[in-house]
């Protein structure tokens, strides 16, 4: 044991040497950590306003990018709305172009059914003054053929009249014929039946019919002078020529 306590004793001054000297050094040491805690300060300070500078920075890039973002996207919308629009402009021009080709067709067939009504019209109306017309001339012919096969008895009616004696003229059977004869004539005439002039005109060979020449001091040449046989006309044809003579 003694041993042991003198050599702690001989060791106390040379811990107290070291105790001296350790303050110095830790001071140092304090120092070098004071400063490499300030140039971490700094350090971190200087990171701490590039970090910042670089948000800024970044946020500003971001808020650009956005915008350009915001703005393709608007272009785009618009391009889109542009190509929906002329999507809808090219349907509806399609739609107007098959609408107004069926309206084509339709004029196209309505035209063609009123031209064929218009001819069928026509063609009707044709055909009703065509059978009028023939239905007229059948009335004609017929009442021609009656007027043809009377007036042979409205001949022998004047030929008997003429045959009768100045003195029986008077008698009740003379007057009678010549009431029959006027009647007769009255309704000839209603029908439009009417005597062709004979005596006294001049020849016409539309009218009369010249079956002799004769002299005459009355009458110049080319007028008939002597009807032998009345002509007649209805409306406006001949039913019978005039039977005359025609100075020479």
């Amino acid at each position: 044991m003694s041993e042991e306590l003198k050599k702690d004793r001989q060791t106390e001054p040379e811990n107290e040497e070291i105790k001296e000297n350790v303050p110095e050094s830790m001071d140092s040491e304090e120092e070098i950590k004071k400063d490499k805690a300030v140039s971490e300060e700094c350090g971190e300070n200087a990171e701490a306003e590039a970090a910042g500078g670089g948000a800024s920075d970044g946020g500003t890039a971001d808020e650009d990018a956005k915008e350009a973002g915001e703005d393709s996207l608007e272009t785009e919308d618009a391009e889109a709305g542009n190509g929906a629009g002329s999507r809808a402009e090219k349907k509806a021009a399609k739609k107007k172009f098959k609408l107004d080709k069926k309206q084509d067709a339709l004029k196209e067939k309505i035209e063609e059914l009123e031209d064929k009504v218009k001819r069928q019209m026509a063609e009707f109306d044709n055909f009703r003054k065509r059978t009028e017309k023939e239905k007229s001339a059948m009335f004609e012919m017929g009442a021609k053929n009656v007027i043809e096969k009377i007036l042979p008895v409205v001949d022998n009616f004047e030929r008997g009249l003429a045959a009768i004696p100045e003195e029986q003229k008077n008698d009740a059977f003379a007057e009678g014929m010549e009431m029959i004869y006027k009647q007769l004539i009255s309704e000839l005439e209603k029908m439009e039946v009417k005597p062709i002039p004979a005596v006294g005109e001049e020849f016409d060979p539309n009218f009369h019919n010249a079956v002799m020449q004769v002299e005459s001091e009355e009458y110049e040449s080319g007028v008939i002078a002597q009807e032998l046989q009345k002509g007649y006309t209805y409306r406006d044809s001949v039913v019978r020529h005039s039977m005359v003579a025609v100075v020479s």
